[in-house]
């Protein structure tokens, strides 16, 4: 990585809380720094900030975020032994950087998924699973060449086959972002998103919520 390389803090923000009106959807954000919303200052630019927005006019919505910087998949496992048990509707996970960077291998790390996906499903009840594919490492402006080939070569392969196991599951859905990374769109340290990463990202899972209208229990105005 470049010497250049900026830690940035944890936005500002309550983690859990409600928000909204409309039947209940109870929420729940698992992952790293990125869903964290490392990048951003305050947790009303982060992911589930942005995510809860949108929910808010269709759902009362009643949210928790788990999340920290450097977590791995096998992190998070750990976290759900300890975490009380409660039904969630909505599950949003990110994860997959961290198991790139720090070097776990593709097969045990589609394990882990597969057991976090189960957790999720049998424990905690999840209606809906909103699994948040890796990001394109390759266009991190962060990374020198030629270690920022390896990584988004490395990172495309790992979010290749994550699709696979989403698909294979009916109860996973696959948040698909198309939105190129540059220094105009990512946070100053080059590696984690922007204000408008976070909202293009947020937009997509908050539609795959929306139109499902089980989840919903057909909420009026849901589009």
């Amino acid at each position: 990585m470049r010497k250049s390389y900026i830690a940035l803090p944890e936005p500002s923000g309550d983690r859990t809380g409600t928000i909204g009106q409309g039947p209940p959807l109870r929420l729940l954000i698992l992952g790293d720094s990125s869903a964290a919303g490392v990048g951003v200052q305050s947790q009303e630019q982060a992911l589930l900030g942005q995510l809860t927005a949108h929910l808010a006019s269709y759902a009362t919505v009643e949210y928790s975020l788990i999340a920290v910087t450097g977590a791995k998949t096998s992190d998070v496992l750990g976290w759900l032994e300890t975490l009380a048990e409660r039904q969630y509707d909505v599950v949003v996970t990110a994860l997959g950087v961290n198991d790139v960077t720090k070097g776990v291998s593709l097969r045990r790390w589609l394990r882990q998924q597969t057991a976090l996906f189960d957790q999720l499903s049998t424990r905690f009840g999840a209606r809906k699973i909103v699994v948040s594919g890796l990001p394109p490492m390759g266009q991190f402006p962060l990374l020198p060449h030629p270690l920022r080939w390896v990584l988004g070569r490395q990172a495309a392969r790992f979010d290749r086959h994550l699709h696979a196991l989403v698909a294979s599951r009916p109860e996973c859905s696959a948040a698909r972002i198309d939105l190129g990374l540059d220094e105009t769109n990512m946070s100053e340290d080059g590696f984690h998103p922007g204000p408008v990463v976070y909202a293009v990202w947020a937009s997509e899972i908050a539609q795959i919520i929306l139109t499902d209208l089980e989840l919903l229990d057909g909420a009026q105005g849901a589009p």
